[in-house]
């Protein structure tokens, strides 16, 4: 079209295929519990209460550092999140196998980066029963770091390997995998903890824009992609609609023959 060739750009006038997004289903708050409960069993066991209960996104709870927590404010911040690891072969690419699994490998970028947009950076409150599950999770780490001595390396990570490593995210997802397993609950991806942390947020009658706030959106478009109608909230709306309509109805046809027997009695 701009060297004057073709009169039209036939991409534009040309009809795409409908494209519908599978709908995510988040996890009740029964099977939340359900695997928040089997999760005291490990270690590192409120890396997946802050996955259900404040929604970060994976990178963003590896990268946490404690001096990101103030357990007396009961406060988060999230600066920054987990980069997925890139590494070079080491061994001048002698072994024949991909990069990653060089016995050799050098990881070439940095252990974190800037969140995924503005709105990532953002403070969070944390309810009381979080708190103390993190202090919990501080003195256990303690412990470890005094059993690994000098093996220690201290990066001041809230979610570390038993030698306070920061996670690696593909490890981290095996171990959400083995969790649900264990929990005996439906598998999903470990981004659907998000999902259902938002949902969470919408039953409770969050305002959406201090959902916004929570969940580090940065349009309020993002709500109708992580917040959904489940049953629960569906038959809560339907309560509320009956007690609106039906009880009220009921409490002046109430009023109305109380008022006529007065009258009665008075005659």
């Amino acid at each position: 079209m701009r060297r004057g060739h073709v009169k039209c750009n036939v991409a534009k006038i040309a009809k795409g295929p409908r494209l519908s997004d599978e709908e995510i289903e988040p996890y009740s708050i029964e099977d939340a519990q359900r695997i928040m409960t089997e999760a005291e069993k490990d270690r590192n066991s409120a890396r997946w209460a802050v996955a259900l209960s404040l929604g970060l996104r994976q990178g963003e709870a590896l990268a946490l550092r404690w001096a990101d927590v103030d357990l007396d404010t009961k406060q988060l911040r999230v600066k920054w999140t987990a980069l997925r690891p890139i590494y070079e072969h080491g061994c001048r690419d002698q072994c024949g196998r991909n990069p990653g699994f060089c016995p050799q490998k050098v990881r070439v970028n940095f252990l974190i980066g800037e969140t995924k947009s503005r709105a990532g950076k953002r403070t969070i409150g944390l309810p009381d029963q979080l708190v103390s599950l993190l202090r919990d999770h501080r003195a256990a780490q303690d412990e470890e770091r005094r059993r690994a001595r000098q093996l220690w390396t201290d990066g001041d990570w809230v979610f570390a390997s038993t030698t306070g490593e920061p996670l690696n995210p593909n490890t981290d997802h095996h171990e959400w995998k083995a969790l649900l397993r264990r929990a005996a609950v439906r598998e999903s991806r470990l981004h659907d903890a998000r999902h259902t942390a938002a949902t969470m947020l919408l039953a409770l009658g969050v305002p959406e824009r201090a959902a916004m706030g929570v969940m580090g959106w940065s349009s309020t478009a993002m709500a109708a992609r992580y917040q959904h109608m489940t049953d629960s909230i569906r038959r809560d709306i339907a309560n509320r609609l009956g007690g609106l309509l039906w009880e009220v109805t009921a409490a002046r046809d109430r009023r109305s023959e109380d008022a006529g027997g007065a009258d009665s009695i008075s005659a």
